[in-house]
């Protein structure tokens, strides 16, 4: 009983995004919550690159770039190109409704 309570009560992160939203808050640079961002996965990724020269094994951070959707939501992210293939940081994000802009943003960011 305790578990079907807590499964209607949680929010996905779709859902969060349209409330955010729904009180005028720009979603576009948002933090999700911790237990938003650790417990869901995306329901497709539609775009996924990275620079890697040192081959699979490596561990070093690499320049990417993604684009997962969750619901009518796509969350675009990576780290710039221009950091170079052993840099952090230079992270970025973005979340929009729109695919076509989210593709646009991720794949000039890796190019």
């Amino acid at each position: 009983m305790k578990d079907r309570v807590k499964q209607a009560n949680e929010m996905n992160i779709s859902d969060w995004l349209d409330k955010k939203e729904a009180e005028n808050i720009d979603v576009s640079q948002i933090v999700l919550p911790d237990e938003l961002s650790y417990d869901e996965v995306p329901d497709e990724t539609i775009f996924f690159e990275e620079i890697n020269f040192d081959g699979i094994l490596s561990t070093a951070d690499h320049p990417f770039s993604t684009v997962e959707r969750f619901g009518h939501w796509y969350y675009c992210r990576g780290r710039d190109k221009v950091t170079g293939n052993h840099s952090s940081g230079m992270e970025w994000k973005l979340f929009t409704k729109d695919k076509d802009l989210a593709l646009k943003i991720a794949k000039s960011h890796i190019e």
